[in-house]
């Protein structure tokens, strides 16, 4: 059974970090690209961050490039997200999944075969 499990979330202040993390388990998580997205209220899921199968290639958003660090440990098989500066805009459910196939960043989510339930991270003013 496919799995995937984020962790990591909460309540901040303006200005505080968060790191996520993601475990994969039943598929072999290093030949998986993997991404993260997010879905705050009232509004569409959208992707912010992928790493390549290796690492080597990253991929983020405008709204949380220089902010966000996505990272990848195959041998745990997990992969993070290092939020930094976060902003209230930065509230949202997120999300991360996983795919066999090279997605990118403007790949359609629908796309990606492998979802997690979701960690909320709140910031508050």
């Amino acid at each position: 059974q496919v799995q995937l499990v984020e962790s990591g979330g909460g309540s901040v202040q303006t200005g505080d970090s968060l790191t996520l993390s993601c475990v994969l388990s039943g598929r072999t998580f290093s030949t998986h690209t993997m991404g993260w997205f997010r879905q705050a209220p009232g509004k569409g899921r959208e992707s912010i961050s992928v790493i390549s199968w290796t690492g080597r290639n990253t991929f983020y958003t405008d709204a949380v490039k220089d902010r966000f660090t996505i990272s990848r440990d195959n041998a745990k098989n997990t992969v993070y997200l290092q939020m930094n500066s976060l902003k209230p805009e930065d509230t949202a459910i997120y999300y991360c999944a996983a795919d066999e196939t090279a997605l990118r960043l403007s790949s359609a989510i629908g796309l990606w075969h492998y979802w997690g339930r979701g960690t909320q991270v709140t910031v508050s003013s």
